[in-house]
């Protein structure tokens, strides 16, 4: 297996939905909502991809200023491919294109052990909101 790591800016909706469909990504994300999607991928400031062949296996989305912070939204490796260092391997290649930012995300529940397995260091304060009438 010859796994090819590239940025893929142009990567198509289509492409994006099926490697999210292909693993446990894919119930959090609006993979049924193509006009999301496509805003996903033009808003996003990096985007790289593993395959095999022609074969997308894996991609790595994520919003930065290249210089404080790097946000890596969608982490997402095809289920059959999963535990061959793929999914590392994106994170190392986001950490190398983004400079001296600091990489940060949010784990799937499922993977919450994995992170720490490979170096990441855990933060315990994290926040979000979904909608903004949920603010007191």
């Amino acid at each position: 297996m010859n796994i090819t790591y590239q940025e893929e800016p142009n990567l198509s909706v289509d492409a994006f939905r099926d490697i999210l469909m292909s693993c446990s990504l894919g119930t959090r994300r609006p993979i049924r909502e193509p006009d999301r999607l496509e805003q996903m991928l033009k808003q996003a400031d990096l985007i790289i991809t593993a395959r095999n062949g022609e074969q997308l296996v894996g991609v790595a989305r994520a919003l930065s200023d290249f210089t404080y912070c790097t946000y890596l939204s969608d982490l997402a490796v095809h289920d059959a491919y999963q535990r061959l260092g793929i999914g590392k391997e994106l994170i190392r290649q986001t950490k190398l294109a983004t400079g001296l930012a600091k990489l940060v995300l949010i784990s799937a529940p499922q993977a919450v052990d994995y992170y720490p397995k490979i170096g990441m260091q855990h933060h315990a304060h994290c926040y979000f909101l979904e909608n903004e009438q949920e603010l007191i």
